[in-house]
């Protein structure tokens, strides 16, 4: 009897019908979340002043298209100042709560016609209330947006007017994924199937950081402000330099080379610290997928990386980004992706709409939530999650991906070779590829351009590379800033050719340092064809964005190719050279 009822108590812990005691129940894993640019899934609608602010300040109020004012304020998560007083109103969350009125306990009072309250009914009319004290450390409401522009005027838009400059606009997008996460927890639309909140803070603890944030503090932040994982003061950041996002869409600010280091080295360092069971990366859907191809490659880690993309603003009608984050959560805490020895055997994933893509597969194709597809032809949707059923995984990468990817941080050697044009001459130069701390020089990162061949193309029949002059002058600009740089020349489907002026083109590249990966046109489902008697790399069945990442990855591995004294006419022997360092660069798209 006594082992029955132990066996019982079990289960009903299990279930969730008992709750431990935090100190008897085992500690929740902790998550680090990353916020990547120009994120949607970290942006919010505009705030707009409401019509209650706008009859107290005697403005006129928010019309719908006919010229009608508009039935409801819109209600903004906030912060209250100080406690207050509400009675609510009985049988008011839902139209048959009172269908039901007889499984109700009583109400608090009821308020009379006058707004008195009362602690029985007095008349037939009375309404029905509850009172609830509102305190501040409650957490956010759902309330009325009053604030106005310095002027007096109400806010319509993000800018304080039509294409205002930079100075005259407020940021929509969040500096971390950290306000985010509380108001999916806290208001309305994070409630799960049993109606309870909570959904991420019931599974796991985070902490936030700000890698290649998509907002930024133009002003600066004292660290007692803080609510991200760094510590110290945060200086005056710019646009385009510390933080990047897309609206106001007049100021839209891009990444730049330097800014994969920047996010392969915030989450190695982090991950290194051994407290995380896992990581979410946040980032704009368009460009997420070329993110977690790189942190795919680069960080050295045994624990899941998850991306995460919305289609729609955070608070938006059917805003998607949400649900992505909890499940990604549900993803990390399953534990699905572990091997026998509890590695991660799936490398980093895309989770998107109840889907696992694999990040060396995955590609937006649609601005629609379900807006994301496989690319390759030969899978690469690892498993599903959601409604219904738990995180199941039903195929497993072969390519090789994090703590067994060739290119990972703790992989890559101190300094390469690269090559510049010094006094008319291509001269071999050391680049240094880690810092002290092993973790990626920001100037190291290579500059790799996408070339696109298509039909009815050459300029005549001569297989002239100087009618290239679009790749001649990037190779000169590479040599001139770049010392590690390369190509990838996206040919016709399936076989990736190229022209064949293109194709003398990047011979010369090729011996003036610079590599060239071939891949074919838009989603290949095939190997790409090799050529024996080219000089280019065969990019499998990547994408050309995708083939692009990991040529950047390949050269800080094994640096420049060899180049040589002339390169539009090659010797036999430096020809041979070039082949043999290429073999190792195919080696790499042949595996990762």
């Amino acid at each position: 009897m006594k082992t029955k009822i132990i066996q019982v108590f079990a289960l009903m812990i299990i279930a969730g019908l008992i709750f431990l005691p935090v100190s008897l129940a085992q500690a929740k894993p902790k998550i680090a979340v990353f916020s990547g640019p120009r994120a949607t899934i970290q942006n919010s609608e505009p705030l707009v002043t409401s019509n209650k602010a706008r009859i107290k300040h005697g403005l006129p109020v928010l019309t719908n298209p006919d010229k009608t004012a508009q039935r409801y304020d819109h209600l903004v998560a906030q912060r209250l100042a100080a406690p207050v007083e509400v009675f609510i109103e009985q049988f008011s969350a839902h139209p048959l709560e009172k269908d039901a009125a007889e499984l109700y306990g009583p109400p608090d009072g009821y308020i009379d016609k006058d707004g008195v309250f009362h602690k029985t009914r007095q008349n037939a009319d009375d309404k029905p209330v509850y009172i609830a004290v509102l305190r501040p450390e409650d957490g956010l409401y759902l309330l009325p947006y009053m604030a106005l522009q310095a002027d007096g005027k109400p806010w319509d838009d993000d800018c304080a007017f039509r294409r205002a400059p930079p100075d005259k606009c407020r940021q929509p997008f969040y500096p971390d994924a950290s306000r985010i996460f509380e108001e999916i927890d806290r208001t309305i639309a994070g409630r799960n199937d049993y109606g309870i909140g909570n959904m991420l803070a019931a599974k796991a603890e985070f902490d936030f950081f700000r890698a290649v944030s998509s907002g930024g503090y133009k002003k600066g932040l004292m660290n007692s402000e803080r609510t991200d994982e760094g510590s110290g003061d945060i200086q005056p950041e710019k646009p385009g330099e510390d933080f990047f996002y897309y609206r106001p869409y007049h100021i839209i600010t891009a990444t730049r080379v330097q800014d994969l280091a920047r996010a392969s080295n915030a989450m190695q360092k982090a991950l290194d610290s051994g407290a995380y069971t896992g990581a979410i990366w946040l980032e704009s859907s368009p460009s997420v997928e070329e993110t977690i191809y790189w942190l795919n490659l680069l960080v050295d880690t045994k624990v899941p990386i998850v991306g995460n993309a919305s289609q729609r603003a955070h608070g938006a009608l059917s805003g998607d980004g949400s649900r992505n984050i909890v499940d990604s959560v549900s993803y990390i805490t399953s534990g699905r992706w572990t091997d026998l020895q509890g590695q991660d055997e799936l490398g980093a994933v895309l989770l998107q709409d109840e889907q696992i893509f694999a990040a060396r597969q995955v590609q937006k194709e649609d601005a629609r939530p379900g807006g994301y597809r496989a690319t390759g032809g030969h899978g690469g949707i690892l498993g599903t999650i959601g409604d219904p059923g738990p995180v199941t995984i039903w195929f497993k990468p072969t390519t090789l991906h994090t703590w067994k990817s060739a290119v990972n941080l703790n992989q890559l050697p101190s300094t390469v070779q690269g090559v510049l044009m010094v006094d008319g001459k291509l001269t071999s130069v050391a680049v240094t590829v880690k810092d002290p701390d092993g973790l990626l020089n920001v100037d190291a990162v290579p500059k790799v351009t996408i070339l696109k061949a298509a039909a009815y193309m050459q300029d005549t029949a001569a297989e002239n590379p100087d009618h290239e002059a679009d790749i001649l002058a990037r190779i000169a600009k590479n040599l001139k800033d770049f010392p590690l740089a390369g190509f990838v020349a996206e040919g016709e489907a399936p076989y990736a050719a190229v022209t064949k002026a293109m194709q003398r083109a990047v011979e010369i590249a090729a011996f003036s340092g610079l590599p060239t990966v071939r891949v074919g046109r838009g989603d290949a489902g095939g190997l790409t064809k090799p050529n024996p008697f080219d000089l280019t790399i065969e990019g499998s069945n990547l994408t050309a964005t995708k083939a692009r990442l990991l040529l950047k990855a390949a050269m800080l591995k094994f640096g420049s190719l060899p180049v040589a004294a002339d390169p539009r006419k090659p010797t036999f022997p430096e020809r041979k050279a070039v082949q043999a360092k290429i073999k190792h660069y195919q080696e790499l798209f042949m595996t990762h």
